[in-house]
């Protein structure tokens, strides 16, 4: 057959058998190099991945930092997922679920970093306030003692929780900032 006739391979199979013929050429030190960026690759995705597909519609789009391999491809070595952590205005009970998809988001990660664990306490910490808050419309709007007495008791169990949080948080704040992003 002519030229006409002859099948082109795709760009992604060249860049394929460049990538093969590049790990042909490698030194040992650069496969090494080589198999520890593809490890990362993977389990940066799959962290990002677990944030974003337990944050649901809370949660944006990842986004990577990359580092080019010996090879010439480009590896994730970093990443991060956006979260909005914002409570639900007038709906404390809205806040409350919101605050739960949130906590679970932070913590979908075989291991999360010190920012997700940041992130889980910020979100804890809004959730006890929301508990507070519909504990207190609770009690104003219920004409009954008794259940006013357990409101009372709920909100101020809820009230030292949070305090007890915020004390905790404040004193250790990460230095690891890179990871999950609570935006309001």
């Amino acid at each position: 057959m002519g030229e006409r006739g002859e099948a082109r391979p795709t760009e992604r199979s060249e860049q394929a058998s460049r990538s093969a013929q590049a790990d042909t050429q490698l030194t040992e030190a650069e496969l090494k190099e080589l198999t520890k960026l593809k490890a990362r690759d993977r389990e940066v995705r799959a962290h990002e991945t677990a944030h974003q597909s337990v944050g649901g519609q809370y949660a944006g789009a990842p986004s990577y930092t990359y580092q080019r391999g010996p090879d010439g491809a480009q590896y994730a070595v970093g990443g991060e997922v956006s979260i909005d952590i914002a409570p639900v205005e007038g709906d404390p009970q809205a806040t409350i679920d919101k605050m739960r998809i949130v906590r679970a988001a932070a913590l979908a990660p075989a291991e999360p970093s010190s920012q997700d664990r940041t992130v889980a306490a910020e979100a804890t910490q809004i959730l006890l306030q929301a508990q507070v808050e519909q504990s207190r419309e609770s009690r104003e709007s219920s004409d009954d003692e008794a259940a006013n007495e357990v409101a009372d008791r709920q909100g101020d169990a809820a009230a030292d929780t949070y305090r007890s949080i915020s004390r905790s948080t404040a004193a250790d704040q990460p230095t690891d900032l890179a990871g999950f992003q609570a935006t309001a």
